[in-house]
């Protein structure tokens, strides 16, 4: 490399689905990919709290991302549960997962700020690729907002 090169770091992001929109998060904090399965539900919990799973002997909670955005609870073959390392597991469902995207940080603009129900700051931001808007999430922040706290207990 000569010194008017600069050398570009690219971060790689999971993309999937909800509804017709793309979604990102760091490909670090993805433990696994699931076909999807029915979860033991929990009494009390949110909708959006799909239950616990027996993951390899270990318990992990799933969230259906798609009820929690606020998208159609519809199931067919394309839709799978993403397993996160987070500090703890959780599961996430999802429509489809897309593709593995490498992104630079050029790439990733900042969010408008829009005020809604899911507001805390969990998004990171959008990168306009290929024609598409990639909504990059910050998914330990999401994690950790309002009715995760069941995620926890469970």
């Amino acid at each position: 490399m000569t010194t008017t090169e600069t050398r570009v770091e690219r971060r790689e992001f999971l993309s999937f689905r909800l509804g017709n929109e793309e979604y990102a998060i760091d490909i670090l904090k993805v433990r696994e990919i699931r076909a999807h399965e029915a979860a033991t539900r929990i009494p009390n919990t949110p909708g959006f709290m799909k239950g616990v799973i027996n993951l390899r002997g270990t318990i992990v909670p799933i969230m259906d991302l798609r009820v929690r955005f606020g998208f159609e609870d519809v199931l067919d073959v394309s839709t799978v549960t993403i397993i996160l390392s987070i500090g703890r597991e959780i599961g996430i469902v999802v429509d489809a997962v897309s593709d593995v995207v490498a992104l630079s940080a050029e790439e990733i603009r900042p969010a408008p700020e829009l005020k809604s129900v899911l507001d805390g700051g969990f998004i990171h931001g959008i990168a306009p690729i290929d024609g598409r808007m990639l909504i990059v999430l910050d998914i330990e922040r999401l994690m950790a907002g309002t009715g995760m706290e069941l995620a926890e207990a469970a």
